[in-house]
């Protein structure tokens, strides 16, 4: 299987950590269960009858894995995948480019495919629907419509936020599945595979540590082992324990909870300034200076997953844990504090 457009080449380049560390195959893919068993299924069903796979959306929080299984599936169906972001689709030409290069049963994968102009949907419709796509040459009076078929392929479209893709566009995607965060038994198995594909010796109580402090997310667990890796290597002979995990987070500024200090002032802000809300994200955005996107996206998932946070029709709001993880007396005005606990 070949990589095109902005894919690397791990095999050529064995210094990019994070893709070395993705799983090619289903077989070492860690979580998601369901959505590995019905794809199994459905990547058989479409060899067995010679067709192209279905059009599929994958929804969910960063760094869950939709890359990843787009790459497998491609492996699976014996196809190639292009890779591309809607961001860096800007023109209608763009788009043509990408579709008119894929060969029969090829792999098309959009990320963030919520960005997407809607002019480019109107010219995705088609594609997806017929393999065709209808493209409009010169202007005015001169302009006239062109229909380029195209090569039976799989659009695997990935999104963070399911809610902003139109409605037509979503319709068409036959296999929809929403990525859910890990266990902490299933990041302690992601965290002991690339400890061994990095080539560090690992603690299994440092394997569990580093797991439940990693968000539940496999891109910042393979990040943090990295990090660590490098604190066990110049401090403890290479090996990666639990003391001196600790340390590693101690010194990186994460939390028990695996909260970094960009989620402590979130939450500082709405319980010193705002007693705790409700709140709006615009105003904590101005507060800790970061863009509203980057706080929804990369920050509040996690912190309403573990209860720190909640929505509710007037705003955001801390909850009871957030004061107790933080050191401030609940419902009071806030005291001395300690940042770890």
């Amino acid at each position: 299987m070949k990589k095109k457009e902005n894919q690397t080449d791990v095999s050529k380049d064995k210094s990019v950590d994070d893709l070395s560390l993705r799983p090619d195959n289903f077989s070492d893919f860690v979580g998601q269960k369901e959505i590995i068993a019905n794809l199994k299924i459905f990547i058989e069903s479409a060899k067995k009858r010679n067709s192209v796979l279905d059009h599929i959306l994958l929804s969910g929080p960063p760094g869950l894995g939709k890359t990843t299984l787009a790459t497998i599936i491609a492996k699976e169906m014996n196809s190639e995948v292009t890779i591309t972001s809607a961001q860096v689709i800007s023109k209608g030409a763009d788009l043509a480019r990408f579709l008119t290069l894929l060969n029969e049963s090829d792999i098309l994968f959009i990320d963030e495919i919520h960005s997407l102009g809607r002019n480019l949907e109107e010219i995705l419709y088609p594609a997806m629907e017929d393999y065709k796509i209808d493209l409009v040459v010169g202007e005015g009076i001169t302009a006239q419509s062109v229909e380029i078929p195209l090569k039976k392929f799989t659009l695997v479209g990935a999104t963070t936020r399911s809610g902003m893709i139109s409605e037509p566009l979503k319709n068409r995607f036959g296999i929809q599945f929403r990525l859910e965060y890990y266990s902490d038994e299933e990041m302690s198995l992601i965290v002991s595979r690339s400890a061994k594909l990095l080539g560090v010796k690992i603690s299994d109580e440092a394997c569990l540590l580093i797991g439940s402090r990693s968000r539940k997310t496999p891109r910042i667990a393979n990040h943090l082992i990295k990090r660590i890796r490098d604190y066990a290597e110049v401090e403890n002979e290479g090996v990666i324990d639990k003391k001196i995990s600790e340390k590693a987070f101690s010194k990186l500024g994460i939390d028990s909870l695996g909260l970094d200090n960009m989620d402590r002032q979130i939450l500082s802000v709405m319980i010193e300034r705002y007693k705790g809300g409700p709140v709006g994200l615009k105003a904590i955005a101005v507060v800790v200076g970061e863009e509203e996107r980057t706080i929804e996206d990369s920050y509040e998932s996690y912190l309403v997953r573990i209860g720190l946070i909640k929505r509710t029709p007037s705003g955001r709001m801390a909850t009871e844990l957030a004061y107790q993880h933080l050191g401030y007396d609940f419902k009071r005005e806030p005291q001395e504090r300690t940042l770890f606990i």
